[in-house]
């Protein structure tokens, strides 16, 4: 008895090599098509990766500064009364804030009004820059956390001079990038010893543009008051929120209503917070490019359909079935997406390097962001290329091979 024939073997199925292989012919018979279809999803990605990594590396350097100078540091103003009158501090201020425990340090500038502050004795009156003068009082170099860019803080090496210190852009108006034996400016009638150069004060950046002399000497020589116009003061990190609530009282116990307290890092924080809305509206139009990029596969895919009937046909007549087809056009799709969402999450995390780097931040692309970045190209991909995928599967084999 003779053994039964075997049976034939069915090839109903395309492998996933198989398909892909077909899927990276298909893109390389067109490359210039295939460029400038992945370049729509590639903007799209490279526009979203670049706002989010931008965002995040931002917010990475506001936490770097934060976590440098504190959020401790409390600020002291003059209010105005509730007959709306202006109320100047006290000019025991840093005295009384002083002897509180649980205040760690106390600082204070007064502004002196009507000096004005020049390079030399040559310059015009008009043309003095609008640098203010300011006279410290207390140990305000360590409440805000001042670096000196050259020189240093007030002391002895001036000699029978009065000093002054400048701020990073009162020094830059005045020409002055580097502090010497010999250097001095001139104020109020009289030369003043430069001793120091403060970099850019990130908690009081009003104050970059004062020239500060000690309080000590400047009633009489410049006319100093006496009255704090800006009081810093370092509160114990465990007693902010307290110290704040009682910070006006303690200051003016007569009239609290005429002092502001504030503190200087709600300023970046609040800063941060637009900057996240806008980013919220940039990412919408980057979602608006990755759209139009998805169209742009999606007609590339209509017309490469199109364009392959003959193709379909013969390999219809080979005996590929639909699904065969349907599945060899999506793969396509989803390769030509995938390629311009990679292509895109590169350009993106470029240009974000680029720009923290000009702007001095730690450079941050989400993993988030990137992860999301190519699955969005997925989905796009998918969706863009279902429709042409179907219609070709549809096509039949005998109206195909016409085309041959």
């Amino acid at each position: 008895m003779s053994a039964p024939a075997p049976r034939p073997r069915r090839t109903g199925r395309v492998s996933p090599r198989d398909l892909l292989g077909l899927g990276v012919f298909g893109l390389r018979t067109r490359p210039t098509r295939v460029v400038l279809s992945a370049l729509g999803i590639a903007i799209g990605i490279a526009a979203m990766i670049a706002v989010v990594g931008i965002s995040s590396s931002s917010q990475a350097a506001l936490d770097r500064v934060l976590s440098g100078l504190g959020t401790n540091l409390l600020q002291v103003q003059p209010g105005t009364s509730v007959t709306g009158e202006d109320v100047p501090l006290p000019v025991d201020a840093v005295s009384v804030l002083d002897r509180r425990t649980d205040v760690d340090e106390v600082g204070a500038v007064g502004r002196i009004a009507g000096q004005k502050v020049y390079r030399n004795d040559h310059v015009p009156t008009g043309a003095s820059g609008g640098i203010s003068l300011d006279a410290v009082q207390g140990d305000l170099a360590s409440v805000l956390k001042a670096d000196l860019v050259s020189g240093t803080w007030f002391g002895a090496a001036a000699g029978e001079l009065p000093q002054v210190v400048l701020g990073s852009t009162a020094a830059a108006t005045l020409g002055i990038d580097e502090v010497g034996p010999t250097t001095r400016i001139w104020i109020g009638g009289r030369w003043v010893a430069v001793v120091g150069i403060v970099a850019p004060l990130q908690l009081a950046p009003d104050l970059d543009n004062s020239a500060f002399v000690p309080a000590a000497g400047a009633d009489a020589a410049f006319g100093f008051t006496g009255h704090p116009t800006q009081v810093f003061a370092r509160a114990d990190p465990a007693h902010v929120a307290g110290v704040r609530d009682v910070l006006a009282r303690q200051v003016n116990p007569a009239e609290p209503s005429g002092v502001s307290v504030g503190r200087p890092s709600d300023a970046l924080a609040a800063q941060q917070a637009t900057e996240e809305s806008f980013t919220g509206l940039l990412l919408g139009i980057g979602g608006v490019a990755l759209l139009v990029g998805g169209i742009g596969v999606a007609n590339t895919m209509v017309i490469t359909v199109l364009e392959r009937r003959a193709e379909v046909g013969v390999r219809r007549a080979l005996g590929a079935r639909r699904r065969h087809i349907r599945d060899q056009f999506l793969v396509e799709s989803l390769l030509l997406s995938l390629l311009g969402g990679t292509t895109g999450v590169v350009i993106g995390a470029g240009v974000t390097a680029a720009f923290a780097v000009s702007q001095g931040w730690p450079v941050v692309v989400p993993a988030w962001a990137v992860g999301g970045g190519l699955a969005a190209t997925v989905v796009i991909g998918g969706l863009s290329g279902l429709y042409p995928a179907s219609r070709a599967a549809r096509i039949p084999p005998t109206s195909a091979l016409a085309a041959v």
